[in-house]
């Protein structure tokens, strides 16, 4: 017994140890985590992709051809063939029915106008991933510490009817007393069960409720609770830019560099380098003889797209996307600005409440007690007195739902703002 004694205090000790650090640090081996790690990994490797464009390409091939009729391995010169032709089969010609080649080839772009531009668009690409992740983080946070928020004010409600039955029971004891000597009818009795049978269910549906806050918890941390975290609030909410929407922002901007780079392939040349070498094998159609040779050649090209009906379609399409993105940001920046409004009144207005609550809650518990008092001296009807406790666990009830509201209204705001949660709460 005294061995399951120390477990049972140690597992007790370690669970109220846990801080909200804690699940803050739990937090960044989410899943979801993880997924936005490889958003930005992504991200990066589409920025390679495009910065490759600018490398050459080198290939090496080997390459059999069959001719109907006698084809050259390499060009020749005029000269070169009259020499031949003059020579007779005493010179092996360098064409045959089948060639036979080996060899290398490079090609790659000196000047693309669109691949730079789409490089400045991959780069604000993988910008957007990554505020997007650390808002995706912050907004995580929030719903941890808004959780827990709830979870506390579950817990005091919890307290507050418990100590509601509490003195049911002991109001209990007292009408049996009075009813075994018959001073008082057996229906008072009914009435305090009944009531006592009503926090019961409450607090039993108050026990799901945690469960489920619970299980949001384990979601994000893979902890699981049995309780409340004690939190308080070191920093306030610090007001600025939308951060929440800068990932839309800076996305709406990168796809402007996307429809530049469409009309950049549209209008602009491009200029890119290109060689080959070679050597071939074929035996001469005159005379048999095997021949060998080898040949090279290095050029530049400059090419300028007169008319192409696909690139025109990509230029309305890059267009249409980037409006697309525009808009979404625009309407959620109305949005947001409609729900600062909001939230930071009813800051204030909760803040109010809050004070109002706790003078109330002092009061309603005074009339409780006198209640208690006047119904134990027959002063006072069942119903009168019970409504009193209703109106006090009430007030209570209300009391705690306002502080929890309260941390949901600020972490609300922090997200938007892009605040470090965890410099706010510990």
């Amino acid at each position: 017994m005294k061995v399951l004694f120390i477990l049972i205090w140690i597992f007790t000790l370690n669970a109220y140890a846990l801080s909200m650090n804690d699940l803050f640090e739990a937090l960044k081996k989410n899943p979801s985590t993880r997924l936005d790690d490889i958003g930005i990994s992504e991200a990066e490797l589409n920025e390679q992709k495009v910065d490759a464009k600018l490398y050459p390409k080198l290939t090496l091939y080997g390459k059999y051809d069959n001719y109907s009729t006698p084809v050259g391995s390499i060009p020749l010169a005029p000269n070169t063939i009259f020499e031949m032709v003059r020579a007779g089969d005493a010179v092996g010609q360098p064409l045959g029915y089948n060639i036979y080649r080996m060899g290398g080839s490079f090609s790659m772009p000196l000047f693309v106008k669109s691949i730079y531009t789409l490089g400045e668009q991959s780069k604000m690409m993988k910008a957007s991933i990554r505020v997007k992740k650390e808002m995706n983080v912050i907004q995580n946070e929030a719903i941890l510490v808004g959780t827990n928020a709830n979870l506390l004010y579950l817990q005091s409600l919890r307290k507050s009817l418990n100590s509601k039955l509490n003195s049911l029971k002991k109001t209990q004891k007292f009408i049996k007393i009075k009813v075994e000597t018959g001073r008082m009818a057996t229906a008072e009795l009914y009435k305090i069960e009944d009531a006592m049978n009503q926090v019961e269910i409450t607090l039993t549906n108050i026990n799901i409720q945690a469960q489920d806050a619970y299980a949001q918890i384990e979601s994000l941390t893979e902890i699981k609770l049995t309780h409340a975290l004690p939190m308080q609030e070191k920093e306030a909410v610090t007001e600025g830019i939308y951060e929440s929407l800068e990932p839309l922002r800076i996305k709406a901007q990168a796809l402007k560099y996307g429809v530049k780079a469409e009309e950049e392939r549209r209008w602009w040349p491009s200029l890119s380098a290109h060689g080959d070498y070679s050597r071939s094998y074929t035996k001469a159609y005159n005379n048999g003889d095997n021949v060998y040779e080898n040949y090279g050649q290095v050029g530049v090209t400059l090419a300028f797209a007169l008319y192409d009906a696909e690139t025109n379609v990509g230029v309305d399409e890059a267009k249409i996307e980037q409006m697309k993105v525009q808009t979404q940001y625009e309407k959620e920046q109305l949005k947001t600005d409609a729900l600062v409004r909001s939230m930071l009144k009813s800051l204030g207005l909760l803040r109010h409440s809050s004070q109002l609550y706790k003078k109330s809650v002092d009061n309603k518990r005074r009339l409780r007690d006198i209640a208690k008092v006047s119904y134990e001296n027959g002063r006072m009807n069942m119903e009168d007195y019970l409504r009193y406790e209703d109106e006090y666990v009430t007030q209570e009830a209300l009391l705690y739902q306002t502080q929890a509201q309260l941390w949901q209204t600020k972490m609300k705001l922090a997200v938007v703002y892009g605040n470090n949660i965890q410099e706010m709460v510990q």
